[in-house]
């Protein structure tokens, strides 16, 4: 969608106002953001058409459900009038759409919202569209179907199949791995309820039928927690007895983008074999190596034996957290030599997690850093050989001792270096004036005039120390990308986001990604992008759920503007010499109404991200930044910053929509006055009226008196959707993260005497 003129519909304006309100007077921090909460169902099955109900925070003025494959596509359910259904769509999935994740998206007044995970199948598909809590009433299931549902609280749902002796039967229940809410528990009972397994930790059940006959099926949530955001997809599959037991698809964890490395590919590897638990029962290897296996049974220790000679150095890398398993890979590399008949065993390094490659917070807060996790449970670490000989790696999963699955798999790499770097981004958090709730999903959807912040942060394998550029192409018209680069030996970057004043409403899926020059030759690595599933606004009730993007959509709603946009009063190259003081003044460009005289600002971008905090006016339409390069010791070069802070915006929702309710009350009213008029008319008719006349003057007086109920009706109901949108429209402080547009620097070498 390019450039498409936001058309204003009242009616659409007026029917979102309620329920807008209770999200939007609940917010306190970041202005408000359109966000999709759930879709029922949550997925289709291939060359099918399904009927999708939606909810959200503030997408009102919806125009478009939109889906991260062209596979998917929708439009609007009509309801017998001719007119669009709220919230409901005919979504088609093409015969030749991939199986698995999508993602789902609607264009609201806003722009573009948060997603939703939406999945495609094979199996048939039914939805539950009441709640079965009891054996009596258990839905039943053909085997061979996928059944979409939500839990209603402190309940049990009941599902009731058909199956015969000998049969292989998995029931499996994606939730967590669909953006749910729910940890989901599974039973499988007999046609009288009584339990015959359970699976209370997210597993699937693996289930042979004991006798011909009718089965019980329940699920409930771990806690009986239960509503509209513990919706989940469970499937009934007869598999082959020797059939490896899959699993429903999932979403991809923050930490699994540093995986694969770049043109790794998995049908290369060597199989593990088993037994290898011991010393002398070591799987014996040569390198480079890539292995795969599984920690099965519990406490499973893989051990390998290689020969290798002094000052070799070997990159070791292990994905199995990263896979989407439970794991947590550690591994120790020891030096084999022999005394007499004894073996000597000497340790030459221990290898665990991939740490962060910036502190993240440690409170669920963004008090002293963002709430993502880059880093993994997985292993990426370096070896270095200090005798020649024979060495045994040992690899275990740290508590594998409470863990006995097969699918706990891992991929084992051992390599020469082979440099290179990994990149993920989300959205700024930092600490706001009132606390940051910081776990909101925050969508890219721009105001007019506004700046928004991504944190970039970097996995760099083997060695690699280099800088890294970042770009962001295919934008919306009216929006540029400008990225402050990875330095050399650091983690972490910034991308800009602008769109201008008059930028037009639009959505693009825009490419991100990180260019570096790597032993001479340039790499470019894809950026992905991380999101909360939920907008948690109290880390500390609730437990945020962050996760990986399919795709990158960035919009502009075109329907309402920064609060405050600040930029250098020149777009040009602000110069100065080394060691000397530097001064960028700056415009303010005020739209709202502030809480507080002030703000202070801080500075991104590398040798300038030292420079003490500031503050500037929220009165005056200008203010000058000054750094001191000789305390910053800025080296001379070009250099792109931008300055960062929070401020208190009495913010006004969607004040167009008061001018739209007083319209709607306005015609209520004349509509309800006309019918008025016409009543008194006919009850003058009526008096005057004889025989026949005065029979049929009483019905129509009889029919103008429903009409003027109803018109009384509308009038009353335009009246207090007024009054909502008034309500809503009232200034209300939040306070926000407020981002300049990025300013170019040039330090030149101070003149030599």
């Amino acid at each position: 969608m390019n450039n498409h003129q936001h058309v204003v519909s009242v009616a659409a304006i007026i029917a979102a106002l309620l329920g807008a309100a209770a999200t939007t007077s609940a917010q306190s921090v970041c202005l408000p953001a359109p966000r999709l909460l759930t879709t029922m169902p949550m997925g289709g099955q291939l060359g099918s058409e399904v009927e999708v109900t939606i909810t959200g925070q503030t997408i009102e003025d919806l125009e478009q459900l939109l889906f991260s494959h062209p596979g998917i596509t929708a439009k609007p359910k009509l309801g017998t009038d001719g007119n669009p259904e709220p919230n409901k769509f005919m979504v088609t999935i093409a015969s030749d759409c991939p199986p698995g994740i999508h993602e789902a998206r609607v264009m609201s007044r806003l722009g573009v919202s948060s997603s939703r995970v939406f999945t495609v199948g094979t199996l048939v598909e039914v939805k539950q569209d009441q709640p079965a809590t009891t054996v009596a009433t258990a839905m039943p299931l053909q085997v061979n179907s996928i059944c979409n549902a939500t839990l209603p609280l402190r309940a049990v749902n009941h599902y009731s199949f058909e199956a015969k002796k000998s049969q292989r039967i998995i029931v499996d229940c994606a939730a967590k791995g669909i953006d749910s809410k729910m940890n989901p528990v599974l039973i499988i009972a007999d046609a009288e309820g009584r339990d015959l397994v359970v699976e209370r930790r997210g597993g699937a059940l693996d289930f042979t039928v004991p006798d011909d006959g009718t089965y019980v099926i329940k699920v409930h949530e771990l806690t009986f927690k239960g509503g509209a955001e513990y919706f989940y997809r469970l499937v009934v599959q007869e598999v082959a007895a020797d059939a490896p037991l899959s699993r429903l698809p999932s979403v991809r964890s923050v930490s699994s983008f540093s995986w694969p490395p770049a043109d790794f590919s998995r049908s290369a590897s060597t199989p593990e074999t088993e037994p290898n638990n011991k010393h002398a029962q070591a799987q014996k290897i040569s390198l480079p190596c890539d292995i795969t296996g599984s920690f099965f049974p519990a406490a499973d220790v893989d051990t390998f034996e290689f020969v290798a000679k002094k000052g070799d150095v070997w990159w070791v890398e292990v994905a199995s957290e990263r896979l989407g398993r439970p794991t947590d890979a550690s591994i120790i590399v020891q030096h084999v030599s022999v005394e007499g008949s004894d073996e000597k065993l000497t340790d030459v390094v221990e290898l665990s997690d991939i740490l962060s490659p910036v502190k993240r917070s440690s409170n669920g807060y963004a008090y002293d850093g963002p709430p993502y996790n880059a880093g993994s449970a997985d292993i990426l670490g370096k070896v270095e050989i200090k005798e020649d000989g024979v060495h045994r790696l040992q690899l275990s999963d740290l508590f594998g001792g409470t863990r006995n699955d097969p699918r706990n798999e891992y991929c084992l790499i051992v390599r020469k270096a082979a440099p290179d770097f990994a990149l993920v981004a989300w959205a700024l958090h930092m600490e706001l004036r009132n606390g940051d709730r910081n776990a909101l999903s925050k969508p890219i959807a721009l105001r007019g005039g506004s700046t928004m912040a991504f944190e970039v942060v970097a996995v760099r394998r083997d060695g690699f120390d280099g800088e890294i550029e970042l770009s962001m192409e295919d934008l919306p018209t009216g929006v540029t990308a400008v990225g402050l680069k990875i330095p050399a030996g650091q983690s972490r970057g910034i991308m800009l986001l602008t769109a201008q004043q008059d930028a037009p409403r639009g959505m693009h899926i825009a490419k991100f990604s990180g260019r570096a020059m790597v032993d001479g030759v340039e790499v470019i690595r894809p950026c992905q992008m991380a999101s909360m599933a939920w907008p948690v606004t109290n880390a500390w009730s609730e437990i945020p759920a962050p996760r990986l993007l399919a795709d990158i959509p960035v919009s502009v709603g075109g329907s309402e503007f920064a609060a405050i946009s600040i930029a250098a009063t020149e777009s040009k190259v602000w110069e100065a010499t080394a060691g000397a003081t530097l001064q960028v003044p700056l415009k303010h460009i005020l739209r709202e109404d502030f809480s507080g005289a002030t703000m202070g600002l801080k500075a991104f971008g590398t040798g300038f991200d030292r420079t003490p905090k500031f503050d500037v006016s929220l009165k005056a339409d200008q203010s000058e930044a000054v750094f001191n390069l000789g305390t910053l010791k800025t080296v001379p070069g070009d250099y792109l910053i931008a300055f960062y802070g929070s401020a208190v915006t009495k913010y006004r929702y969607n004040p167009e929509a008061v001018t739209a309710a007083e319209f709607a009350h306005k015609r209520a009213q004349q509509e309800a006055a006309d019918v008025a008029k016409e009543a008194e008319r006919l009850a003058q008719d009526a008096t005057a009226a004889s025989g026949d006349q005065k029979t049929e003057a009483e019905k129509a007086i009889q029919a103008v008196a429903e009409k003027k109920k109803a018109a009384d009706a509308a009038v009353a109901a335009a009246a207090k959707r007024l009054q909502d949108a008034k309500k809503l429209a009232q200034p209300k402080d939040i306070v926000d993260i407020i981002v300049s547009e990025p300013i170019a620097i040039r330090i030149k070498p101070a003149e030599t005497k």
